[in-house]
C-alpha cells in the first residue's frame, strides 16, 4: 500500500510562515508528480499546487500564488510546501497526493492523512 505522510502543520500567526513536508512510506516519490490540496472547515477539498517529478514544473492556485512555494528534494524523497504571508483563509487540513501532474483531485491515486494548519494570532 502506497502511503504518503504529511507533517509540519500547526498554529501560525497571520503573516507568518510554515513549511509542510510530504514523504512516502515504502516507495519512492521521485517518479510521481505531487499535488498539495487543502480542505477548510465545512468546505470541499481544493487543489493549491503541484510539481512534476523532476521539480522543474510547478503550478499554483491563484489563492496562493506569490505566497506559497512547492519544491522537492528527490534525494530525501520529500516534497515541501513553503507557506509565507499566511492568511486566515489558509486554515485547513493540508494533504499531499501523488500520481500524474494535474490540478484535478481525481488525477491523484495516492493520498496522505493530512496535516492541520491553523491560523491564529
Amino acid at each position: 500500500q502506497l502511503q504518503l505522510v504529511e507533517s509540519g502543520g500547526g498554529v501560525v500567526q497571520p503573516g507568518g510562515s510554515q513549511r509542510l513536508s510530504c514523504t512516502a512510506s515504502g516507495f519512492t516519490l521521485t517518479i510521481y508528480a505531487i499535488g498539495w490540496f487543502r480542505q477548510a472547515p465545512g468546505k470541499g477539498r481544493e487543489w493549491i499546487s503541484c510539481i512534476n517529478s523532476s521539480g522543474k514544473i510547478t503550478t499554483y492556485a491563484d489563492s496562493v500564488k506569490g505566497r506559497f512555494t512547492i519544491s522537492r528534494d528527490n534525494a530525501k524523497n520529500t516534497v515541501y510546501l513553503q507557506m509565507n504571508s499566511v492568511k486566515s483563509e489558509d486554515i485547513g487540513l493540508y494533504y499531499c497526493a501523488a500520481n500524474r501532474y494535474s490540478t484535478a483531485l481525481d488525477a491523484y491515486d495516492y493520498w496522505g492523512q493530512g496535516t492541520q494548519v491553523t491560523v491564529s494570532s
